[in-house]
């Protein structure tokens, strides 16, 4: 379906538009909330698709240089910003948790302090108090 996203100049809200392919440049974009024309066509994100062997190897760039690496228990940014990207290089959904934790991170929050604040993080992953697995059988 031809849903266009707009962008209203005048009172700055976003907005969809259904138009067909023929109307589209020629028919008039009135804006749905103030009935303004002044809107400009937003462009939505783009992904791009990548092979997993593309992936990992971005992935395997940024460990190839130990001198990369040096350093990321004292800069809890520097962590976060590695583990931000090496979960967008997986491409798999990860829970929400994650997500939490790196801007934790990115904020400059060291991991301690995290572990301290969410210990739930820690039996939700299986990890004991003395940071050993507890690994269940099934």
């Amino acid at each position: 379906m031809p849903f266009y996203e707009y962008h209203c100049l005048d009172c700055q809200k976003r907005f969809e538009v259904f138009l067909t392919y023929s109307e589209y440049g020629q028919k008039a974009v009135v804006c749905s909330y103030c009935g303004s024309t002044s809107v400009r066509r937003r462009l939505t994100r783009v992904r791009v698709a990548r092979s997993e062997e593309s992936r990992i190897e971005s992935l395997a760039e940024d460990f190839s240089d130990p001198e990369a690496l040096a350093g990321l228990e004292d800069d809890p940014q520097a962590l976060g910003r590695l583990m931000r990207k090496m979960g967008r290089e997986l491409g798999e959904d990860l829970p929400p948790e994650f997500d939490e934790v790196v801007d934790r991170l990115e904020k400059g929050q060291s991991p301690e302090e995290i572990e301290k604040e969410m210990p739930e993080l820690s039996e939700t992953m299986g990890i004991s108090p003395e940071g050993e697995g507890t690994q269940e059988e099934d």
